[in-house]
């Protein structure tokens, strides 16, 4: 009888990786890594790698993978200074609840916790990743690397969909594993079915509501449960709100579509609200015409932390969004609680309150009308970035990626890039400031040297727009927020990027137009100078306030 064959630490991860279906590593390799990589040039038909310029992007482009995608993004890096750049990715990738498996090596494992100034030794490595994290392990031998990486995945699968992070010690990598690997742990059991009676409950609400409306957040799409939320709203005749996260839960093309602007309308005369799949807080500011307590939630959340104060329930389930709208959906009656025509004079006003907000909205609308019904768009922090949030129209899933709370400036590129290795051929549009985009422009590399089909958008004012805005408005000076910016078409040359510079709405349309038809990356430059604020439309707030004395008259009348 022949004993099986022996392998490396580093064979039997990129074994178990395959086994998990990962087809695409975002990696830098480095010492502490060199048997696990060797082990990915074995493999090279299986598992294709991707090599930024900078350990951040690989958990930029972990994260843009799966918001593109759905499926489990992958990054590695080396310990110590490698796992801390990578830090702001995975940071991102927590806030926007997406899943990402962070692979970071440790040292030697006889040096581990004794502060021996070993290569790469960062003090409590360990806590550093769990709290980026909803899930970490230290493997604790050779042979605890397939089980451990089998947790991992166990784990992405369960709850919540997060980060989880796997350290390595590198002499784990080298060594020998003989024979099959034992079975995986087991440590993430499912969770328990909802009491029907809260879904009961929970559809009594919803019937007997004189205007219900549904707020949707990312865990609509994180469950692939735009259909059942399209189902429930039509059957309802709710319009649904989305956040940040959840744009593209339904279309905003769909008659009861909404942007947060268009739910400050809908939620003055909303009765009961259904929060599915968002941490949203109800805590909401009372005004004379939003009173506290006129308002009903009911929250379906994955994650029992978002049932819980200070949100004030009448109703908590915690449930899958997909389980929770399908089960609901086949509970309540069917009537029409907003009719089009009155969801059309919501979205109507909403746009002409976004029109007064000039040059932004028409660089926006050029945005939309440029790309292509599918592509993908990569929203940053910038002066017009902050209007697309609301402005952009998206129409399907994960078709609109955002920065989550972390508001991680400089994200967008990195993450457009992951983005388009998952969309496989589709094209994806980021914008940036020339602020952000500081902080990867070397990854223009990265775009040219895989042929990734990225339109770079970078509006540049030659500072710290929003922080200028904010110091002008607050201390009427200003500081630290100017720019020295390189000559972009310059940059642009240096890395074979084909670059155009696009100074109006209508040349930006035609750039971008154009940009489709190119194989690989395309950089396109935007002077833009002082431009109002969008802010005053940006949050879901009472609409007293909202543009002083003048605020424009609810389109559905005043509230009952």
């Amino acid at each position: 009888m022949s004993t099986p064959q022996s392998k490396t630490g580093g064979q039997v991860l990129v074994d178990r990786l395959i086994r998990h279906g990962i087809e695409d590593l975002f990696l830098i390799p480095g010492i502490q890594l060199d048997w696990a990589v060797d082990a990915l040039r074995q493999r090279p038909d299986e598992i294709s790698l991707f090599i930024p310029r900078h350990e951040q992007t690989t958990t930029y482009m972990a994260d843009g993978y799966y918001r593109a995608t759905g499926r489990t993004g992958a990054a590695m890096v080396v310990p110590g200074p490698g796992a801390l750049n990578a830090g702001a990715g995975l940071s991102t990738a927590y806030a926007s609840n997406s899943k990402v498996l962070f692979v970071t090596g440790q040292i030697h494992s006889t040096g581990l916790g004794k502060g021996l100034g070993l290569l790469h030794e960062i003090k409590d490595q360990t806590g550093f990743v769990k709290g980026l994290t909803k899930w970490s392990h230290l493997a604790g031998s050779p042979e605890d690397i397939a089980p451990s990486v089998d947790a991992a995945f166990a784990q992405l699968e369960a709850g919540r969909p997060r980060p989880v992070g796997l350290e390595i010690p590198h002499d784990f990598l080298s060594a020998k594993v003989e024979g099959e690997a034992r079975a995986a742990k087991q440590d993430a059991p499912p969770a328990e079915a909802p009491d029907a009676r809260l879904y009961d409950q929970a559809a009594a609400l919803l019937d007997a509501a004189r205007l219900p409306v549904i707020y949707a957040g990312g865990g609509v799409l994180s469950a692939d449960a735009d259909g059942p939320l399209r189902e429930l709203a039509e059957k309802l005749g709710a319009p649904v709100v989305m956040s940040d996260n959840g744009r593209g839960a339904i279309s905003d093309a769909h008659p009861l579509g909404m942007n947060a602007l268009a739910g400050r309308a809908v939620f003055q005369h909303a009765d009961v609200v259904l929060v599915v799949g968002s941490r949203f807080i109800d805590a909401l500011t009372p005004t004379p015409s939003w009173p506290a307590g006129t308002i009903r939630y009911i929250y379906i959340n994955i994650d029992a932390d978002d049932l819980t104060a200070p949100r004030t329930a009448e109703v908590a389930i915690q449930a899958d969004a997909a389980q929770g709208l399908r089960e609901l959906g086949a509970r309540v009656k069917k009537r029409t609680a907003l009719s089009n025509e009155d969801a059309g004079r919501v979205k109507e006003w909403a746009s002409a309150q976004i029109e007064q907000v000039e040059p932004q909205a028409s660089y926006v609308r050029a945005l939309r009308d440029a790309m292509p019904e599918d592509g993908i768009f990569v929203n940053e922090l910038t002066q017009v970035g902050y209007l697309a949030r609301i402005a952009f129209p998206v129409f399907a899933p994960r078709t609109y990626i955002g920065p989550g709370y972390q508001g991680t400036l400089g994200y967008g590129f990195p993450v457009a890039l992951g983005a388009a290795v998952g969309g496989r051929g589709r094209r994806v549009v980021s914008i940036t400031g020339d602020g952000g985009f500081g902080w990867n422009m070397q990854e223009l590399a990265t775009a040219r040297r895989y042929g990734l089909p990225v339109t770079l958008v970078v509006f540049n004012d030659g500072h710290y727009g929003n922080v200028r805005a904010i110091q002008k408005r607050e201390f009427g000076a200003e500081v630290a927020v100017e720019l020295t910016n390189p000559d972009f078409r310059l940059l642009a040359s240096a890395f074979g990027v084909p670059y155009v510079q696009a100074d109006s709405p209508e040349a930006l349309f035609g750039a971008v137009r154009a940009a489709n038809d190119e194989p690989g990356p395309v950089l396109v430059e935007v002077k833009l100078g002082v431009v109002p604020s969008p802010w005053h439309l940006l949050r879901l707030q009472p609409m007293k306030g909202m543009t002083g004395p003048a605020a424009p008259a609810n389109p559905l009348g005043e509230p009952r």
